[in-house]
């Protein structure tokens, strides 16, 4: 029995690593890996609550344009599910790999006096026998070791008792990892084809749209020059802002004057389209991530304090927009990388900085959450900032007071 307890334990010793160097990933706390559970599981509801009416309101849109969209939409939020559904694994995987850890301490504990009581059991059985008889008092300390081995029994008994219930949950553990490592890559699967999906579907946008974007090319290259001319981030998103409130000033004047049916009868007015609302926002964060910058913080510098929150999300990761506009400007900018800045109406206007690459263009109406980009690679921070008349707004308290 003792001598299958110490192979049992040079197996468990193989299972154990094995499960260790089963994911990448840092390690934390186990604190941080329930939080981290709690907070993916909690994206990954989100994500499909939002797939889920966005794919009801483009079956029931009966435009062409706008069920488009929607779709496009309901992809990104599914690809934004199974991105959650990834890091879902992740932390599941990482809590297992801590139960794994104290397993092996508290067998460490346990195993050293058992294997040098294996050892000397070992030893004493590879003993011959004629040997015991020749050497003068070998056979009373054979006959002494069994009395001692008669009354330690039991006790090795309850002890090898634990270490075999310890071995069961070793097992359970191991079976645990495997089942955790082949939901990580059914989950790594869905999201290559659902990113595939979202590339097609943008695609035949970019086409349909390619014959009317003799305008947008022209507000493209306006920004672009107002891009150039700005000294800093700030003043773009000022110059664009004033821009926009230019162009719904110019919406609001009336409509021309149409020629009477008859004479003398009254002149009819063209009215416009009356403005939405601006008392309030619908809005989502654009990426599901970790906050490692919130509104108002001061920079490690010193320097002025965040007009925004800025989000460590997962490489590659979808970025939507949160909440329905159109594209003031879309393109690099020095320092931010990749940005875009959303006009919502109602002198609502978002800036979200440091994105890998934009999907619309300077001109489009987007819904909420049509896809926007996607984050850079290694450790990307996207930033996002809200702002109402110009002045800024923190985005968590607009995202819970929906």
């Amino acid at each position: 029995m003792t001598s299958r307890f110490a192979f049992g334990f040079l197996g468990l010793a193989v299972v154990l690593a094995l499960a260790a160097g089963s994911s990448a990933q840092a390690p934390r706390t186990t604190g941080d890996a329930r939080s981290a559970l709690a907070r993916a599981l909690g994206e990954q509801r989100l994500a499909a609550a939002r797939a889920g009416k966005l794919e009801t309101a483009a079956a029931q849109s009966s435009a062409a344009a706008d069920r488009t969209a929607r779709q496009a939409a309901a992809i990104a939020a599914r690809v934004q599910q199974a991105e959650a559904e990834i890091s879902v694994g992740e932390a599941r995987l990482e809590l297992l790999e801590q139960r794994s850890g104290a397993l092996r301490d508290r067998l460490a504990l346990r195993q050293a006096p058992l294997v040098r009581l294996t050892a000397a059991l070992q030893l004493m059985a590879r003993r011959p026998l004629a040997l015991s008889v020749l050497r003068p008092g070998s056979v009373r300390d054979t006959l002494h070791l069994r009395a001692v081995l008669d009354s330690m029994l039991p006790a090795v008994r309850r002890q090898t008792a634990g270490l075999r219930a310890e071995l069961v949950a070793a097992r359970r553990i191991e079976a645990a990892v495997r089942g955790a490592q082949r939901g990580l890559r059914r989950a790594r699967g869905t999201l290559a084809e659902r990113r595939s999906t979202l590339a097609t579907l943008e695609t035949r946008q970019r086409l349909a749209s390619r014959a009317a974007r003799g305008e947008a090319n022209r507000e493209a290259d306006r920004a672009l020059a107002l891009a150039e001319r700005s000294r800093d981030l700030g003043a773009l998103v000022g110059s664009l802002e004033q821009a926009g409130a230019l162009r719904r000033q110019l919406a609001a004047l009336p409509g021309p004057v149409l020629r009477p049916a008859r004479p003398g009868a009254a002149e009819v007015r063209v009215s416009p389209a009356p403005a939405a609302p601006s008392a309030a926002l619908d809005y989502i964060l654009p990426v599901a991530g970790t906050i490692v910058a919130g509104f108002g913080e001061a920079s490690s510098s010193g320097g002025m304090r965040a007009q925004g929150v800025t989000l460590a999300t997962r490489e590659g990761a979808q970025v939507v927009a949160p909440a329905a506009g159109r594209v003031a400007f879309a393109g690099r900018y020095k320092g931010y990388g990749r940005i875009a800045i959303i006009e919502h109406g109602g002198g609502w206007t978002t800036l979200v900085t440091n994105l890998a690459a934009v999907t619309p263009a300077v001109g489009d109406s987007v819904v909420q959450g049509a896809p926007l980009g996607v984050a850079g690679r290694g450790t990307p921070r996207i930033t996002v900032e809200l702002r109402k008349d110009g002045q800024p707004v923190d985005v968590l308290a607009a995202v819970r007071s929906r």
